[in-house]
């Protein structure tokens, strides 16, 4: 499929890579696609991003907030709770053991390991479900609209149509309403057309 992609949306995926690789995450999920767009900076998809009011800045911040610094969204950590599991708690214990920051110092010796571990050529990292779709509703919206490639705008327009992964939680979360930026997207492309 990425043999269909113009040089910004490869570029997109390859900048969604870095972020998922940036933030240790094990795979590349709708945020990372989010963030490539915007991060690449010149095509249809940032365009429009950028007249919604996104910077790259809301998103990587609201991405902390649905997801978690450390990985775990808020849903991981209601659900922990509900078990009797306190993150906070837990925290506080660890840090009373083994002094203040006691996880930070652990976390930036686990991202050095994992960098040597994960920068070659084997630091693969997959799409997770929803990113596949996305990227799938992609190519499915470029043949809608009878192109002949898959651009920047076919891939916002994938992660739109998806509607359920992390990236639409922080587009609502920023007060984006979704069929608004689509029929954004589509004129955008009738102007290049």
């Amino acid at each position: 499929m990425f043999e269909r992609f113009t040089d910004r949306a490869r570029y997109t995926v390859v900048l969604a890579q870095t972020q998922a690789r940036e933030q240790r995450a094990s795979h590349i999920g709708t945020e990372h696609l989010l963030v490539g767009l915007l991060a690449e900076g010149e095509g249809v998809a940032a365009s429009v991003l950028r007249s919604a009011g996104l910077t790259l800045e809301h998103v990587r911040t609201e991405i902390l907030h649905v997801v978690g610094p450390d990985g775990l969204g808020h849903e991981d950590a209601d659900a922990l709770q509900a078990i009797g599991i306190d993150l906070g708690t837990v925290r506080a214990r660890i840090e009373e053991a083994f002094g203040p920051g006691a996880l930070d110092r652990a976390a930036r010796r686990g991202r050095r390991r994992w960098r040597r571990c994960h920068t070659g050529s084997s630091g693969h990292i997959p799409f997770s479900p929803r990113a596949k779709k996305a990227l799938e509703l992609s190519l499915r919206e470029a043949l809608r609209l009878q192109h002949n490639y898959i651009g920047t705008e076919h891939v916002l327009l994938g992660i739109l149509h998806e509607g359920r992964g992390v990236a639409a939680v922080v587009l609502a979360r920023r007060g984006i309403n979704a069929d608004d930026l689509r029929r954004q997207v589509l004129a955008a492309v009738g102007k290049a057309a």
